[in-house]
C-alpha cells in the first residue's frame, strides 16, 4: 500500500490567496479516483532555500491512502502537472511512502 501527502501553498507567490474552488478541487479529485482522502487545514510554513536566498510558504496537506498502482501513481502524476499549472508553481512536493495498515 502506498500513501501520498500533496502539499499545497495557501497564496501564490505573488501573495494572493488561493481560490477555494482549488481546494474543493484538490480534495475531490482524489476521493473521486482513490474513494478517500484526508485534508489536515492546519497551516504549516515549510522554508526552503534556492540560490542563496530563503523562502517560506504557508501550506496544507492532503493525504491519499490506495494501492500504489500505475495507474494510481499517473494519477497523482498528471494531478501535479495540474497543481503546478493553476497555482502557477515551479513545484509541488508530493511525497511518496510504503505503509502497512493493522
Amino acid at each position: 500500500m502506498k500513501e501520498y501527502d500533496i502539499f499545497v501553498p495557501l497564496f501564490h507567490n505573488d501573495g494572493r490567496r488561493i481560490d477555494r474552488r482549488v481546494f474543493r478541487f484538490i480534495h475531490r479529485a482524489p476521493l473521486d479516483q482513490f474513494n478517500g482522502v484526508t485534508f489536515f487545514p492546519q497551516p504549516n510554513q515549510g522554508s526552503w532555500r534556492a540560490g542563496g536566498v530563503t523562502y517560506r510558504d504557508r501550506i496544507v496537506v492532503y493525504r491519499v491512502l490506495c494501492r500504489g498502482t500505475a495507474i494510481d501513481r499517473e494519477f497523482l502524476v498528471d494531478l501535479k502537472v495540474t497543481l503546478k499549472r493553476e497555482l502557477q508553481q515551479e513545484e509541488i512536493l508530493i511525497i511518496e511512502r510504503d505503509v502497512k495498515t493493522l
